[in-house]
């Protein structure tokens, strides 16, 4: 369910410690909600995971429509049915107050928030009133914020349901089966006790050492806190790990905690080298350029490449490390390179690019070898019972058709990140990106290595016109900017079109990294219109140093 702007989203880590002699009282009767265990916990929680109603303190000041914090409300905004949620404070939120006349609203079936008009609220009893039969029976979401909802109410009510009882080990018991019982219940106006039992239960209060951290502190990353929302201000900050004393509650403090905490972030000396890597794409050498730059070290590096000039770029930079062996489309299993730790893909996209009147699409012409990347890529493969991980990765252009992304999607199993060299360099260069590396759809960050502006990547003497170019390609015209065509860069006076070292630059390749065996400045132009940005790939291989042999770097990009 889509929401407003005003939704809550964090991304901190949040530990929670209890203490057993501040436990609230447990003289409730056993009908009511359960409120925290009687034992000491030591919960690691996600901010992600959605509030729900119980744990919300009853609000002391009713609203003009009598609606309080904790109340189970429906709620309505523009485009979506009346839906069930609960009535939250804007601590909860993270957010700011709610404007005069509104109330902010957590959602059942996906626990977002909205800030909501309190004249589009009303009580969650008016359920005959509010349901709607038609979205229940379309959207599953809707299915299951009833369903939410009725849980909440159900054991605010002290109602139980014996045919759920009965059948809660059932695989096969199906949502719409499960509520059933409970719509019937709901629909005869949730007896016996009806609206007030609906009521928050007394004695909800959030307990005084439980706290949350909220998501206005989400660009603090990963935060750990111990009881106080405020400890993160301290200084110095110390867990109770770290404080005087032995014992904190039922919590004991081992006596090779020290050892145990410093084990726990320790590389284990044991990993393993890249043994085996093999890249498939327009310029394979950034791909080991990055390896090396991360300090990741590789056995065997293997590249099926049959642009001559890309090759003769491998051989002469890296010295004869990259195994050449030709047209994919040649490889068979009788070849026996693999397996392999890492394989790396990327098909050309004239053919898939909507850009591209003539484009053939992904069945025919170039767009055919998405299928050869996937046949190596099963082929690569380890065995089973073989001890070694598998990475794989797979690039083509964002602006290709719904129906080839679909079904690349399909093949590959996962649905690809769009990641724009924008953020981390001087071009417009969006993509699509496959694959299974950690941390693929992390926030893209700019480091002080990156060229984010052109006048960054331009020789002296020479200004440029535009902060940033569009995507180079491996047309000559893709040089010149917006739809007059103006070329990029003054120099003397009169524009002038990019050098060769300034589009290395902009691609984050050192200074003449492309300058092997006379090739033309459209020769390299073409070359690196094929290749991929080099920040952009550093990005997506950075958590693999995590898992692999690292060395010292022996390559810095040059200026």
């Amino acid at each position: 369910m889509c929401k407003p702007a005003q939704e809550a989203a964090a991304t901190s880590c949040l530990l929670v410690c209890t203490s057993p002699a501040e436990q609230p009282s447990s003289k409730h009767p056993s009908s009511r909600e359960p409120l925290r265990p009687k034992t000491p916990t030591l919960t690691i929680s996600s901010q992600h995971a959605v509030a729900t109603a119980e744990s919300i303190a009853p609000s002391t000041v009713s609203t003009s429509t009598g609606l309080g914090v904790g109340d189970l409300v429906w709620g309505k905004i523009r485009g979506f049915s009346w839906w069930p949620g609960f009535v939250v404070s804007w601590e909860e939120t993270g957010q700011c107050k709610a404007a005069e006349g509104m109330q902010w609203v957590c959602w059942y079936g996906d626990g977002k928030y909205s800030m909501v008009l309190e004249e589009k609220l009303v009580p969650f009893y008016k359920f005959k009133e509010s349901f709607n039969q038609q979205t229940f029976n379309k959207k599953l979401v809707y299915r299951k914020a009833i369903f939410e909802a009725l849980q909440v109410a159900g054991r605010r009510s002290g109602k139980r349901f014996s045919e759920l009882e009965n059948n809660d080990c059932e695989p096969s018991l199906s949502l719409e089966e499960r509520i059933l019982p409970m719509m019937h219940w709901a629909m005869n106006g949730f007896p016996p006790r009806g609206r007030q039992g609906l009521q928050p239960l007394p004695g909800m209060e959030t307990h005084k050492f439980l706290s949350s951290l909220s998501s206005r502190s989400h660009h603090r990353r990963e935060v750990l806190m111990c009881g106080n929302v405020n400890s993160i201000e301290e200084e110095p900050w110390n867990c109770y790990m770290c404080r005087p004393g032995i014992s904190f509650g039922l919590l004991h403090r081992r006596e090779d905690w020290a050892y145990c905490l410093q084990q726990l972030f320790a590389n284990s000396n044991s990993q393993e080298y890249v043994r085996d890597a093999i890249s498939i794409s327009g310029l394979s050498v950034n791909c080991l350029l990055v390896l090396k730059e991360l300090g990741i070290a590789v056995d065997r590096y293997i590249a099926s490449e049959i642009c001559k000039d890309s090759i003769n770029v491998g051989m002469v930079r890296h010295e004869g490390q990259i195994t050449y062996v030709g047209d994919i489309r040649l490889l068979t299993r009788q070849h026996n390179y693999g397996p392999f730790d890492l394989v790396i893909g990327g098909s050309p996209c004239s053919d898939l690019s909507i850009v591209n009147p003539a484009r053939k699409g992904l069945y025919e012409g170039t767009g055919r070898l998405f299928f050869e990347f996937y046949r190596l890529m099963n082929e690569a493969k380890p065995k089973v019972e073989e001890d070694r991980m598998f990475f794989w990765l797979f690039e083509n252009v964002a602006a290709m058709g719904n129906n080839d992304k679909r079904d690349i999607s399909r093949f590959l199993e996962c649905n690809p990140v769009m990641i724009d060299a924008k953020e981390v360099s001087a071009a417009h260069r969006a993509r699509y990106f496959w694959g299974n590396l950690p941390g693929m759809n992390r926030p893209l960050v700019a480091t002080a290595v990156d060229k984010l502006e052109l006048q960054d990547c331009l020789e002296h003497g020479r200004m440029a016109k535009f902060s940033k170019v569009r995507t180079i390609t491996t047309r000559s015209n893709s040089i010149k900017q917006g739809k007059d065509q103006h070329f990029p860069v003054i120099m003397n006076g009169k524009e002038d079109i990019l050098w060769s070292t300034e589009m290395e630059r902009i691609f984050g390749f050192p200074v003449h990294y492309t300058d092997v065996s006379n090739m033309s400045r459209i020769s390299r132009q073409r070359l690196l219109g094929r290749s991929w940005s080099v920040p952009i790939i550093r990005h997506l291989f950075a958590p693999l140093k995590d898992y692999f042999a690292c060395t010292e770097a022996d390559f810095s990009p040059g200026t």
